[in-house]
């Protein structure tokens, strides 16, 4: 039987993994670190003697992708959040507190009330982000909506820095247009936070090394790819520094590595050069805080931080676009961020806690930006039973947690067609 040899075991490598294994397809994982997950993972941090993700992400129930992978790895009950579609905001700025509510269905009549809008927003500010679902690839968001608007500042804004994790400005409108589409364009039904409930290895990572392997699928860890050699139009040899790997003609490879590493291994392929960084703090309190509304999760503008996430006795936040943070000494970020929790959570007061973590991914995602996404390739690269995956192929999406599941999907659905 031919063998699949997927490179990289972060999300977009798992879920090319899973849907392989489950098609009885022989699979060989090689991951360079001593770990599957990537971005996508959890660990026990000593310090806080607590187990915390290296990063936050925050789901919406219409993320498809990511509920049927958590389906076939028998993961589904690993998400948790409300019941309902809300999204607690706080503007620390303007010391004003509210909650979109958006209703199960498609007609989005809580526009229509105003003790249910946003703050200072009419019904004509919701009607012109329509302009988003008609965006080309050309414009950004500042091309589309009015950034000096208080709905631009008070929702747009920090939904697109948290889903492109780029400055909301320069950000592709096309994209965030496709979020849109696919969540609150489909009513609450389709755009109910979700989040790991006890980690993101438990939810993505753990589950699905279980689910191949007991397909018969192999997952090797410390296996750095150095060098792909191909022959007569084909990739003939995968080269890991004490060892090489030669390829039968029916052999197939998926790259799923970063766009940097994806680079060095293909010259001729053109990748997205620019990213930005995400800061994640974790305060580990002396006891838990209920989230506001128990929507799991509390937006925060006008302040540092950007989206809090409430987890028993840890709260973390989420900067996304940081790249003047980034740069901050670790206690001056844990300074900053304790001073908008203290001021946005009730509950949370009194000097920083000593047992805190600041975790900084200086390349977290690519940059998207009407430039970036151009260079973004597509699974079929031109080599000839090579493919790749990643949230930084041309997956139509952002560089999320959706978007990687559905280009190791595609690159598996490459696999299988061939």
């Amino acid at each position: 039987m031919p063998t699949t040899h997927i490179v990289g075991a972060g999300v977009s490598g798992l879920a090319c993994a899973v849907r392989l294994a489950k098609r009885g397809m022989r699979v060989v994982l090689h991951e360079s670190a001593g770990h599957a997950g990537g971005r996508c993972r959890s660990y026990h941090d000593d310090h806080l003697d607590r187990t915390i993700d290296n990063g936050n992400h925050l789901l919406l129930s219409g993320n498809t992708a990511v509920r049927d992978y958590l389906a076939a790895i028998g993961a589904s009950d690993e998400l948790t959040g409300p019941p309902s579609a809300l999204f607690p905001f706080v503007d620390l700025a303007h010391d004003l507190r509210w909650t979109v509510k958006v209703d199960p269905g498609r007609v989005p009549l809580w526009v229509f009330r105003a003790d249910r809008r946003l703050p200072g927003t009419g019904i004509l500010d919701y009607l012109k982000a329509l302009r988003l679902l008609c965006a080309n690839t050309d414009q950004s968001l500042m091309d589309v909506l009015d950034t000096d608007s208080e709905i631009f500042r008070r929702f747009w804004e920090p939904f697109a820095v948290g889903v492109l994790n780029t400055p909301a400005e320069q950000a592709a409108a096309q994209l965030l247009g496709r979020v849109l589409r696919e969540t609150f364009g489909r009513g609450g039904d389709a755009c109910m936070p979700r989040m790991a409930r006890r980690g993101l290895s438990q939810t993505f990572v753990d589950p699905a090394l279980a689910y191949i392997g007991n397909r018969g699928a192999e997952f090797r860890t410390g296996q750095r790819l150095r060098r792909i050699a191909q022959e007569n139009e084909r990739v003939s040899l995968l080269h890991f520094g004490d060892h090489d790997i030669a390829l039968d003609k029916d052999d197939r490879v998926v790259l799923a590595v970063p766009p940097q590493v994806a680079a060095s291994l293909l010259p001729q392929l053109k990748v997205p050069t620019r990213a930005h960084p995400i800061v994640n703090a974790h305060f580990r309190l002396s006891a838990a805080i209920p989230a506001p509304e128990d929507a799991g999760l509390l937006g925060v503008i006008g302040g540092t931080a950007h989206w809090v996430f409430f987890r028993d006795d840890v709260v973390s936040v989420t900067v996304s676009a940081a790249d003047d943070l980034v740069q901050q000494a670790a206690e001056e970020i844990a300074g900053l961020i304790w001073s908008d929790l203290c001021r946005a959570v009730a509950g949370i007061s009194g000097d920083l806690p000593d047992r805190y973590r600041i975790v900084k991914e200086r390349r977290a995602t690519i940059s998207q930006t009407p430039t970036s996404i151009r260079d973004r390739p597509n699974t079929d690269c031109g080599i000839a039973h090579l493919f790749l995956a990643g949230d930084w192929t041309n997956t139509g999406l952002p560089a999320t947690i959706e978007g990687s599941i559905r280009s190791g999907n595609a690159a598996a659905d490459a696999v299988l067609t061939q």
